[in-house]
């Protein structure tokens, strides 16, 4: 009877690069809420205190204002200017997925290393992956879908160019990033029981809100199913070990597949560094076939992103036109602007800053 040569895997894990990817970014966020601080607290003391510098990166926070700025531009080849950084981020994210298989969510996303960090918090506690019955786990799955198809549905099949274009003008979308940092600083008792749910069920189901309830999640999941490299499983070197479903934090089945294709993948690479054996774990490119090392797929992920966000900068399409006047006006309007409405619009502004014309 003969018996497989096993090669012993000695590629060094790439979890510890994965680790500084994410918390690098982690700061950069944090950074950029600091930053933003300041600058709703110059808006606050009417330039007071504070300081009118608005960092761009705050608009990596409205995935839904990127979107319809991104279906402005199909329509009408412009780009809104109320939050262009939005657009570029909002398309490096959806690139970096497609390239590499949703590795946003797993390399660069602070809300995905959050959810990672509670969930070994949560393993330790109960000392093993918990997970749902398939007859929950699934349909709860379709959730993040759902909400993603009512956002697409409501932007890309009931708004024209005209109506895009004036719900991107109005207050409401102009200072949602400003309206967004309210919500936190100012969270009402509701939405802090919310959160709290969610972080105690992240810590006894990992990934809760990724896994179930996270749009963005569902958009990069569809975009990574048609991703050019996927992970692959040499199937007569394998040994059955199921060290790689073991280590996978999708729970996706990585020893029976010959190629993982699954929605729920987000490239962390966690099974390709639990595999014992040399050579029967890789990323692969589709056609032609060809492999690519986890320190070049880390290397790619850096550069595809950092070259979208560096076209949007160049380009001049990084910062927005909107003045400190503006700014000023709305912010102290913030209450009353929910939705664009007469006396909330543009033309409010106007009447506002040129009084009698």
């Amino acid at each position: 009877m003969n018996k497989k040569k096993i090669v012993r895997n000695t590629d060094k894990p790439i979890q510890k690069v994965r680790f500084i990817f994410q918390t690098a970014f982690a700061l950069l966020c944090i950074w950029i809420g600091v930053e933003f601080y300041f600058f709703v607290e110059y808006l606050e003391t009417g330039g007071q205190s504070g300081s009118f510098y608005r960092p761009a990166g705050v608009e990596g926070f409205l995935p839904i204002s990127s979107l319809m700025n991104l279906y402005y531009f199909i329509l009408t080849g412009s780009i809104h200017n109320a939050h262009p950084a939005g657009l570029f981020i909002f398309i490096a994210i959806v690139a970096v997925s497609f390239a590499f298989g949703k590795s946003f969510c797993s390399w660069l996303c602070p809300v995905g290393f959050l959810s990672e960090l509670v969930g070994d918090f949560g393993e330790k506690i109960t000392g093993k992956k918990l997970k749902l019955p398939k007859l929950l786990d699934y349909p709860l799955r379709s959730l993040k879908y759902i909400i993603l198809f009512f956002f697409v549905y409501s932007i890309v099949f009931m708004m024209s160019s005209l109506a895009l274009k004036i719900f991107l003008d109005s207050p409401y979308n102009i200072i949602s990033d400003v309206k967004m940092y309210l919500f936190f600083a100012e969270i009402s008792r509701f939405s802090l029981i919310v959160i709290a749910v969610l972080f105690v069920l992240s810590i006894f189901l990992r990934n809760f809100w990724c896994r179930y309830l996270c749009p963005y999640g569902a958009l990069l999941g569809m975009f990574s199913l048609i991703s050019p490299t996927k992970i692959k499983r040499n199937e007569t070197s394998c040994i059955d070990c199921s060290l790689c479903a073991k280590a996978c934090p999708s729970f996706i089945k990585v020893d029976k597949a010959k190629t993982v294709l699954s929605d729920e993948c987000t490239s962390c690479f966690n099974c390709i560094d639990a595999c014992p054996v040399k050579d029967t774990l890789y990323l692969a490119t589709v056609k032609p076939k060809f492999r690519i090392s986890k320190k070049t797929a880390a290397i790619g992920i850096a550069v595809v992103y950092l070259i979208i966000i560096g076209i949007g900068i160049v380009t001049g399409n990084w910062q927005n036109e909107i003045s400190e006047e503006e700014y000023l006006i709305y912010y102290n309007q913030r209450k009353s602007i929910n939705h664009f409405e007469e006396g909330t619009g543009l033309e409010s502004f106007n009447r506002q800053i040129k009084p009698g014309k």
